[in-house]
């Protein structure tokens, strides 16, 4: 017996639709999941010979795993309970909002995407955009860091393009995994920061089941060796100067931090600067209360026009990257080391006197932050612009000016980046950069400041402030 049945076009097509998500599924899924571990795999053998902070068997567990312990928690689990019966919901109901916490928050980690793709495009943008520069390491205090130690890289926020930068170069020791904002999950792009490791945070989240459920993925992770970064600043600078830090993300790695544990947790202070960062009006612009904000139209097209500027720089062979970026390493500190000084055991304090010793160290580390900062081109001429900012500076007067504060600079410790180790020059590359955006005029031989561009002047002159007016001294270093 046989029997034909009319459908409709788009149902057939949904039908087949379905039937082809079906066999790729089963078929060839598998195959490319297999294809990608086996890839993986070998990167973690060749990286694991090399790297000398190595990534830990926690990064190789399944993401899936991870949500699951830390679903499963005693702590998670104790917090989902309080929640549910102060919401007065059923426990059902605040595990599953548990569950969704984990799943947006735990990474999936992949060899493959953090070595190979990651590091690639990583590193083919920064040295697009910028010229990139390691200006100072402590060599013999990044080798003494024990090999089963947590290490924490502790770095000052300008720009995102700090995760890009700080990860091409972090590359040949580590691993790294960032905190990162609501602004990357997009589809697509959040898949790909999944798997480079990083981990979403809700910026200023007043949820307290969600921060425990943060706090314990963070500590789970510190406990286990995972290296990672994080800018206690909390977001960008909006006028250039450090901003006051909030040491909420430090007290979680602290809590995953036993003094008599068998690893130690080690912060490497990390200092970022650069000629010229890509949100620096748009900083300036959320800083000010007053100023209008432009739509979402508008803000593509001053987008659409910086690239065509920069391309038109480039067909006149006029363009010279956005300047230099430069990173600075520093001296290792020992939170076992720091707290037997202090004579304190972070795991026995009572709340309030936790907080003072985290907040303690949290302000040293950006001390030392501060310090690393580097000096690059254009904040120097920047600097020297604005003490005089009516005055048409010549160009022999402008690097005796830069020349003496660079002096005052060298004397206070702080590290300055030497293009091509001639100051003729960096003070020509600061001011070639600084014409170029039409922040200085060039009359007869002449530079002058224009005065309505003052801000975005001071925006860059204030990176290097800090150095000015407090004298540097040394950190920490690991005992």
């Amino acid at each position: 017996m046989s029997t034909s049945i009319t459908v409709p076009l788009w149902l057939a097509l949904v039908v087949a639709l379905l039937a082809a998500l079906a066999l790729l599924d089963r078929l060839l899924m598998p195959s490319a999941r297999w294809f990608i571990r086996s890839r993986a795999n070998k990167v973690l053998d060749e990286v694991s010979q090399r790297l000398p902070i190595h990534i830990r068997p926690f990064q190789q567990v399944r993401r899936q795993a991870l949500i699951d312990r830390l679903v499963f928690d005693e702590k998670v689990q104790n917090a989902a309970r309080a929640f549910a019966d102060a919401q007065q919901m059923p426990r059902e109901v605040a595990l599953a909002q548990v569950q969704r916490y984990a799943r947006e928050i735990v990474p999936a980690f992949n060899a493959y995407m953090y070595f190979r793709v990651g590091y690639w495009v990583g590193k083919r943008v920064s040295q697009s955009l910028y010229r990139v520069r390691i200006g100072y390491t402590d060599d013999a205090g990044l080798a003494a860091i024990p090999e089963n130690a947590t290490v924490v890289f502790v770095m000052n926020h300008r720009s995102n393009m700090d995760y890009i930068i700080a990860s091409y170069l972090a590359a040949e020791r580590a691993a790294l995994s960032y905190a990162v904002g609501e602004w990357a999950r997009l589809w697509g792009l959040q898949q790909l920061i999944r798997a480079m490791g990083a981990y979403f945070v809700r910026r200023n989240s007043k949820d307290d089941l969600y921060r425990r459920v943060l706090e314990r993925y963070i500590a789970m992770a510190t406990e286990a060796g995972v290296t990672q970064a994080v800018y206690p600043e909390g977001g960008l600078t909006k006028d250039g100067c450090l901003r006051e830090p909030r040491f909420g993300v430090l007290d979680y790695m602290l809590r995953g931090f036993h003094t008599h544990g068998e690893r130690d947790l080690v912060f490497v202070p990390l200092g970022l600067n650069y000629d010229r960062v890509l949100e620096d009006r748009t900083q300036l612009l959320a800083a000010d209360a007053q100023a209008l904000r432009p739509g979402r139209w508008r803000a593509l097209a001053n987008t659409l026009g910086f690239v065509a500027n920069q391309l038109g720089l480039l067909m006149r062979s006029r363009w010279h990257r956005l300047g230099y970026a430069c990173v600075n390493f520093g001296t290792p500190v020992s939170v076992r080391a720091w707290t037997a000084e202090r004579g304190v055991d972070l795991d026995h304090l009572d709340k309030e006197r936790r907080h003072a010793e985290v907040a303690a160290l949290g302000h040293h580390l950006m001390a030392a932050v501060g310090r690393l900062i580097p000096v690059l081109p254009v904040p120097l001429v920047a600097t020297v612009l604005l003490r005089e900012p009516q005055r048409a500076f010549s160009r022999l007067d402008l690097k005796g000016a830069v020349s003496a504060l660079v002096e005052s600079l060298e004397a206070r410790g702080a590290r300055l980046y030497v293009p091509r180790h001639d100051w003729d020059y960096a003070v020509d590359a600061g001011l070639r950069m600084l014409t170029l955006r039409h922040l200085v005029d060039e009359v007869d031989g002449l530079f002058v400041m224009r005065m309505h561009e003052a801000p975005l002047l001071r925006y860059y002159a204030n990176s290097i402030a800090h150095l000015i007016e407090t004298p540097a001294s040394e950190g920490t270093a690991i005992s």
